[in-house]
């Protein structure tokens, strides 16, 4: 086999194996509005049509901006700012509301034609931002919640679900939000495994930004890759180089504005941030099923929003154990339990709330119990348990255990999942083989450690 023929097979396994591992995913699509009229357009949504058709479901915030300003500009309407948002008047919210669902429009017709149903809808609840350091923002708002049952029944459907940049009130009220506010709160309420930010832009490249000395890049310059924390030491690099006041923006602040999207997505949640530029065909698709892609993509370090629990978090933890003690799949625990344990516990915090939690529990003998295990419903999608347990299993690490162990009744098969075997009660430390409860049954669950380092 020839080189091109066998980069060509490498190719399709590389796109079978990430559509295998897609399969039934959510991912969500902020797409600037200066691609709705770029020639390549269709290409694009044929490419999102093709995605929705093998399964993986599809979300669309179309970014509207310049099509707004463009309606507002045509019956004389001028829009104030304040900072980067936009004052929407009483007068200018109708011409907003045309604007917007046009936008939205041209994706329903462009996935139409590809044979892919979309629904343009109101999927989004706001509150007015009211008057901030004397500005009344009139009919700007922002993202109250998203109606998550309603998107996921149109999912369910093969459906794809087209998010206008506005939203209304509980009362029927329209208010004019950030495109960005809504795709990151469309990727915490749907549990998105990748959020696609879709620009003109060509991306984070050394050509056009300045780059860490630490930070890797392609010959051609371009950054493949990033964690939040080189994204914030890239932003404060280039903050720090910014132009004078009154010379204008630079052409590269749109990457950077996109990069620091991408930073709080991936800190709301959301393992994978992918920037790519919209007017080069293919780019989505280069991008999710191939290794090295064609654009920036900004993954979240698993553990940075893991954290000690502090004794302000104990009612949370026990509002994420309840429904588990309830179903007896946790041993009961009391306020008092917790704060006595407090040091062993861990919880997985997004925008100050938690939303997983786990111990683990010393027993002596070099070996250390993970137990109490708890996610929120809601975050289910986000694998926070297993990021919880494999963050337990390092910190095992660094105390020198030599093994970590679970006690189960009925989550069996999730363990085996991460490397845990069945093991015998005899092996547990004696401590713990003193406290363990013969009537609950339990089975073990072990993972020697230096086992877990060979696999990672």
């Amino acid at each position: 086999m020839d080189e091109t023929s066998r980069a060509q097979v490498d190719l399709i396994r590389e796109a079978f194996y990430y559509q295998s591992r897609f399969d039934g995913t959510t991912m969500v699509f902020k797409i600037d509005f200066p691609i709705t009229g770029d020639p390549r357009f269709p290409f694009l949504m044929k490419d999102l049509a093709l995605l929705a058709e093998t399964g993986i479901r599809i979300v669309i915030v179309p970014g509207a901006k310049e099509w707004i300003d463009s309606v507002l500009g045509e019956y004389d309407i001028v829009s104030e700012y304040s900072g980067s948002v936009r004052i929407t008047t009483e007068d200018a919210i109708p011409f907003v509301k045309m604007a917007a669902f046009d936008a939205a429009t041209r994706f329903m017709t462009e996935l139409s034609a590809c044979r892919v149903d979309a629904v343009v809808g109101n999927f989004v609840r706001a509150r007015g931002l009211g008057v901030v350091d004397g500005t009344d923002f009139r009919n700007s708002g922002k993202v109250d919640r998203i109606l998550t049952e309603s998107l996921r029944r149109l999912l369910d459907l093969g459906m794809v679900p087209i998010l206008p940049c506005i939203g209304w009130s509980s009362s029927g009220k329209p208010y004019n939000l950030p495109s960005d506010e809504i795709a990151l709160a469309a990727c915490a309420a749907l549990g998105a495994v990748k959020f696609f930010i879709v620009s003109a832009d060509p991306g984070i490249s050394g050509d056009r930004q300045k780059l860490p000395e630490s930070l890797r890049h392609a010959e051609n310059g371009r950054v493949a890759r990033l964690t939040p924390a080189e994204a914030d030491d890239l932003l404060a690099l280039n903050r720090r180089d910014a132009r004078p006041e009154g010379e204008g923006p630079r052409p590269e602040d749109r990457a950077l504005a996109e990069l620091e999207l991408a930073i709080r997505a991936c800190r709301a949640g959301v393992e994978r941030v992918h920037l790519v530029d919209g007017r080069e065909e293919g780019a989505v698709l280069r991008e999710l099923f191939s290794n090295l892609g064609v654009g920036t993509m900004v993954y979240a370090d698993e553990y940075e929003s893991i954290r000690s629990m502090e004794a302000k978090d104990i009612a949370e933890v026990l509002r994420l154990m309840e429904p588990l003690m309830a179903s007896g799949i946790l041993l009961r625990r009391s306020a008092e339990d917790l704060a006595e344990k407090k040091e062993d516990y861990v919880v997985y915090e997004v925008d100050g709330s938690v939303h997983a939690c786990g111990a683990l529990h010393d027993w002596g003998e070099f070996q250390g119990e993970i137990a109490g295990l708890a996610t929120d419903p809601a975050y289910a999608d986000l694998g926070l348990g297993r990021r919880i347990v494999r963050f337990l299993i390092d910190r095992a690490g660094k105390r020198s255990f030599r093994r970590v162990f679970a006690l189960t009744t009925k989550t069996q098969d999730w363990f085996e999942l991460l490397g845990f075997r069945e093991a015998s009660v005899d092996s547990l430390p004696e401590r713990k083989r003193r406290a363990y409860d013969a009537k609950r049954r339990s089975k073990v669950f072990a993972l020697d450690l230096g086992e877990a380092s060979r696999n990672r």
